[in-house]
């Protein structure tokens, strides 16, 4: 063995070839090479022959190393007065995974000139390679390649590839970020599907301006979409993404996202314009700006607000809409300050609400503003206390269709003081006084403009957690048995003349039972004196911890009528309905849960919901629920993903790509209406090197009318996705959905 010590290695990392940008995960490995530079040369042979200051010939098994660079050949040559290294037959160079192989390679080890000869490569990132015709090394910072390849297929019988990507030539520059392909074309099956004269292209993780692949779609409203984004990299903290589109129904729109980031803030604002909509009429737009930054001292403050340009909009362009409630649009402007244990707080609230005359809906009030302070004290032994205290200003704006409601001013404070006696893992004790003072200006014309009320409660809260081990079925487990009693006391104060502003019934389950009033916000307080009692058990595996079984039931008694509740009438029941819970994934591969509210003056189930998931495997997934709520609504929701078609690729004895057909859907029935809601319904297809996916989802709008879109996608493992993606529609739809393969780096 002979060790060779020079300036530089025989080779940094090698340098990558694909065409149109997919050289991402090489080019950066190659960056990090040239921290080599410094290293010793390692090279083993099975001969070593050469003169002093001149020349040194490996032959046989020869193994050159630097770091983590790795090159094999048959014969390596290096002449140490040009600096020219040169490898002949079955050359492999390695490193991190990433190979390159062909029959020579040649390089001036000083000023990195020298060529590759048709080099095949594969880098482990996006497990996917190719070939090229010539490497051409133009420095340390630059390369060429000539008619270079990229796929993450493997060749079928007749050398063809599921999809291949190929350009003329390749040029990578390291020193300017920047790397262009002339002449890129990208098949599938033979079929071109993109074909670009010149590109250019990132070669780092850092961003650079481009044209982003286009996407595509078709829905009944719209008709087909075609949508080609550009990326420009404004700045190191600035970009924006203008994405022209064509709707073939409704005319052109330009989409724009614009991002920023600051030491001190940071935001985005997204917009999307259709200047002349020939279906509806008009113009349309939708707008959606978020704002965040720090304040001095220790604060914070954001500003969030999306509006849209008519109330139709949600039916028609949803997808622009960002959010859970698509017809109610919050406008939101908010700071925060903390000072130990005391919260400053401040907010301007508004709503936009898309209205429909079929279906109207109430809108939120809006709060302009909301300012308010909040304080809690530990004074120790258990003993502990906190005040809130806010004053708000609460307008109501246009409802269109519905009545037009009061505005009001609002001052309340709230306050709490409790003491926990007891409070250790198996039992705790916790006594607790509390107050709800408000008082009112209401803009009405009755004579009750001015309302004020104080409202007292006593509560006592406490629970126990006993453990024993148990077997079943051949398995020990740890079961507990978890009772917990709450008494509440809050005297009847009238508040039927004054308005709900911020206030709402809680919905009836396990964490609202247990409180001390079944209203939210601050308008409501019921009156009160009762206790509510419940217990849980359940089994943990001794061995993981994880829960294998819960079981729940909890019910409430009043020892006097309750005149605020949340019907709106005074109710005489001692005895509220009984909640009834359990899940449990005792059974290999399922999960079961369940829920019901039940009345036992009318002997009947006032709410409830089973749910079932068989989950045996990876992408096998299929559950379904039935929710019933008495004389309001019934539903049974199923959703599932389950191969129709799994291939064995180890019996694939050429190696090219082999399919798996799976199939993906969800479905909503309303018993009560006889009618599906909405339904989501496609397949997906795993070819090994590339995945298609095409879904059809219907989303109800009305009783009478509904929308269909109709979503395609190609993923080329390693490269790129092309059409409109339903990955969000099948991940939001679909319990237990998984990809069918991860995201790996893409370039």
């Amino acid at each position: 063995m002979v060790r060779l010590l020079s300036a530089d290695s025989f080779l940094r990392r090698p340098a990558a070839v694909a065409a149109a940008g997919l050289l991402a995960a090489a080019c950066a490995a190659q960056a990090q090479g040239r921290g080599e530079a410094q290293l010793p040369i390692r090279i083993e042979a099975n001969e070593l022959t050469g003169r002093p200051d001149h020349s040194t010939v490996a032959e046989g098994q020869v193994e050159l190393s630097r770091g983590a660079t790795s090159i094999r050949a048959d014969r390596l040559e290096y002449r140490q007065a040009d600096g020219i290294a040169r490898a002949t037959g079955n050359v492999r160079i390695s490193r991190e995974g990433n190979v390159f192989t062909g029959p020579e390679v040649q390089i001036q080890l000083d000023r990195y000139e020298g060529h590759f000869v048709e080099p095949t490569y594969f880098f482990s990132a996006t497990q996917a390679g190719g070939q090229a015709e010539r490497i051409e090394f133009l420095g340390r910072d630059r390369l060429a390649a000539s008619n270079a390849s990229y796929s993450s297929c493997t060749p079928d019988d007749d050398g063809g590839y599921a999809w291949l990507l190929t350009a003329s030539r390749v040029t990578v520059d390291f020193e300017n970020n920047e790397g262009t392909a002339e002449g890129a074309v990208l098949r599938f099956y033979g079929v071109p599907l993109l074909a670009v004269p010149y590109l250019s292209f990132p070669v780092s993780e850092q961003r650079k301006s481009g044209w982003l692949p286009p996407t595509f779609g078709l829905d009944s409203k719209s008709g087909f979409e075609l949508a080609v984004p550009y990326y420009w990299n404004i700045a190191p903290n600035y970009d924006l993404t203008l994405t022209p589109t064509l709707i073939t129904k409704r005319g052109a729109a330009l989409g724009t996202e614009f991002r920023y980031l600051q030491p001190g803030f940071s935001g985005e604002l997204s917009t999307h314009v259709l200047p002349d909509d020939r279906v509806h009429g008009g113009t349309r737009w939708s707008a959606h700006f978020l704002h965040r930054g720090r304040l001095p001292g220790d604060g914070l403050y954001e500003i969030d607000a999306q509006r849209v340009s008519d109330d139709d909009y949600w039916k028609d362009l949803d997808r622009h809409i960002d959010g859970l409630t698509e017809r109610l649009l919050a406008g939101n402007a908010r700071a925060q300050w903390w000072h130990g244990n005391t919260e400053l707080y401040a907010r301007v609230q508004r709503w936009q609400v898309l209205q429909d005359l079929d279906a109207p809906i109430d809108s939120p009030y809006s709060r302009e503003p909301q300012l308010g302070v909040r304080h809690r004290h530990e004074f120790g032994a258990g003993l502990r206390a906190s005040v809130e205290a806010e004053v708000n200003r609460f307008a109501q704006h246009d409802q269109g269709v519905l009545p037009q409601r009061p505005d009001a001013t609002r001052a309340h404070v709230l306050g709490s003081l409790s003491w926990s006696v007891v409070d250790t893992p198996g039992w705790f004790l916790t006594p607790s006084v509390s107050f709800n003072a408000a008082s009112y200006r209401i803009d009405r014309d009755d004579g009750r403009r001015n309302v004020s009320r104080v409202i007292p409660t006593f509560s006592v809260d406490t629970g126990w957690v006993f453990e024993r081990p148990s077997t079943w079925f051949g398995r020990r487990y740890v079961q507990t048995l978890e009772p917990r009693l709450l008494y509440v006391n809050t005297p009847y104060r009238r508040q039927d003349d004054i308005p709900t502003f911020d206030t709402a019934p809680k919905d009836l389950n396990f964490t609202s039972l247990f409180t001390q009033n079944p209203f939210s916000g601050v308008d409501r307080v019921a009156d009160a004196h009762e206790i509510t009692a419940g217990a849980y058990t359940r089994f943990f595996d001794e061995a993981t911890g994880a829960e294998a079984l819960r079981l729940g039931l909890a019910q409430r008694y009043l020892f006097r009528e309750q005149r605020i509740t949340a019907e709106g009438t005074p109710s005489d029941e001692r005895f509220s309905d009984v909640l009834l819970l359990g899940s449990t994934n005792l059974i290999p591969d399922w999960t079961l849960s369940g829920f019901a509210q039940y009345n036992p003056d009318r002997e009947r189930t006032v709410r409830s919901t089973l749910s079932a998931r068989y989950s045996p495997g990876p992408f096998r997934t299929i559950g379904g629920s039935y929710s019933l709520v008495r004389n309001s609504s019934e539903q049974l929701d199923i959703g599932w993903q389950w191969p129709v078609y799994e291939a064995d690729r180890s019996a694939a004895g050429s190696g090219a790509c082999v399919g798996s057909l799976y199939s993906v859907g969800r479905v909503n029935y309303s018993m009560r209406d006889e009618r599906l809601t909405d339904t989501l319904f496609g397949f997906e297809y795993d070819a090994g090197c590339w995945i298609g996916r095409l879904v059809i989802e219907r989303r109800s709008i009305s009783r009478s009318d509904a929308a269909t879109r109709l979503m395609f996608q190609l993923e080329f493992v390693g490269l790129s996705r092309l059409g409109s993606s339903p990955l969000r529609a099948l991940k939001d739809n679909i319990p237990g959905y998984q990809l069918l393969r991860e995201d790996r780096a893409q370039p």
